[in-house]
């Protein structure tokens, strides 16, 4: 049986909170393939240290690893730059330990990827690349420094990310703007490339519903507007807030859930302050809980700033099993497309909180559409990004490079 490494720094682990996508990969792979699953010492989400020893007990289809990582605070901190290195020697240890046919690698993170890259062709060994985000842009994005500063700063993130692309056999992207970053923004052509979706577990996603939905209490007449994820720099809740401000007297029964948290969450919280308006921020819930929150809701919002880079983002797949429509103001051409095109929302300017309470008030005026749309949103997600069907696609891309 061919032996594969699966590597992020970032992935839940049994009952840990954040993103369970590379678990679901090394599950489906044991199918067919030897697999380790090599990750990090350190919990990305809840910013702390893991409890090795529960995590190692963990009976799983799949082998875990942990490279030692010391840690950072925030996620955008110079101290999380060096603890990636470390935990980029610490994964080349591992893999030098056993022998490998195939190693999938995320990036990012930059340094882990340009050091596996490196070690697979140094040693013979196939890899694939996983685009889930784009470094340094997301940092540029969040940086005060002028353009011409921050070429320069996060040089080396891009010489990394080179480095990884250039050593690659294949791409997988999590959006079709992702897939062609390696040949378009650095001109490595020739290699196979591929997009599968982030996506969502959907039997887990219904399971969660079924499990919840009792315990969450809607009220007779209520209409709930619902963002969830990430409260920070790329994510544009404070105009969602304020767009909740100019319904307040009008339309006093929409209702404004915010699921999550982050660095600007007392900031959005201090701006629901400013004016009276019908905003609930549930803070972080738990994956199928928050699965019933969104079935119960009646329009989800996908809300990013102008500037964010993101594309096809985790909480889409989440968004469309739902089955409920979307409000997107996030500028992504590919997925802007998207929406229009599969019918399961509308797109509107981000931060202009008139054009996004017009847009609340027109989804809330118009029952029939909104059925429409949510009927397309859980259409699009049997189709394309339910996990146990995309992944396949994967598999298959794993098998071809390794009969090359």
């Amino acid at each position: 049986m061919k032996k594969i490494a699966i590597i992020t720094l970032a992935v839940a682990l049994g009952d840990e909170k954040g993103y369970s996508r590379f678990r679901f990969l090394a599950n489906l792979l044991s199918e067919f393939y030897d697999v380790d699953l090599i990750t990090s010492t350190f919990q990305h989400w809840e910013k702390k240290q893991r409890d090795i020893d529960t995590i190692l007990r963990t009976k799983t289809k799949y082998n875990i690893e942990l490279a030692y990582e010391p840690g950072y605070k925030k996620n955008v901190d110079i101290r999380r730059v060096f603890s990636h290195r470390v935990a980029a020697k610490n994964v080349i240890k591992i893999l030098g330990k056993k022998e490998y046919d195939l190693i999938y690698c995320i990036i990012p993170d930059n340094s882990v990827a340009a050091s596996v890259g490196k070690y697979s062709k140094r040693n013979g060994v196939k890899c694939i690349i996983d685009v889930e985000d784009l470094w340094p842009e997301v940092m540029e994005m969040v940086s005060p420094l002028p353009n011409c500063v921050n070429r320069i700063l996060f040089s080396s993130f891009r010489r990394k990310a080179r480095t990884a692309y250039k050593c690659a056999d294949a791409f997988v992207g999590t959006s079709n703007e992702y897939r062609d970053v390696p040949q378009v923004k650095y001109r490595v052509q020739g290699k196979p490339a591929i997009t599968v979706y982030v996506g969502c577990d959907l039997e887990d996603f219904d399971g969660g519903v079924a499990e919840f939905s009792k315990d969450i209490e809607k009220n007779e007449g209520e209409f709930w507007v619902t963002y969830a994820g990430n409260l920070g720099s790329s994510y544009d809740v404070a105009t969602l807030v304020r767009a909740s401000q100019e319904l307040y007297s009008k339309f006093p029964n929409i209702k404004i859930k915010i699921l999550g948290g982050g660095p600007l969450e007392t900031e959005f919280k201090d701006i629901s302050k400013e004016n009276p308006c019908n905003v609930e921020f549930a803070g972080y819930t738990p994956y199928r809980k928050m699965a019933a929150y969104l079935v119960k809701s009646d329009v989800l919002v996908n809300s990013f700033v102008k500037k964010a880079p993101q594309s096809i983002v985790t909480k889409i797949g989440d968004y469309l099993a739902a089955g409920r429509p979307m409000i997107n103001t996030l500028s992504s051409p590919e997925f802007r497309n998207k929406v229009e095109t599969d019918g399961f929302g509308v797109n509107v300017v981000a931060e202009n909180k008139r054009v996004l309470a017009d847009a609340i008030i027109e989804m809330y005026r118009n029952p029939e559409q909104r059925e429409k749309m949510g009927k397309a949103a859980r259409e699009v997600c049997e189709k394309e990004f339910d996990r146990k069907v995309s992944y396949q696609e994967i598999e298959k891309l794993i098998r071809m490079v390794l009969e090359k």
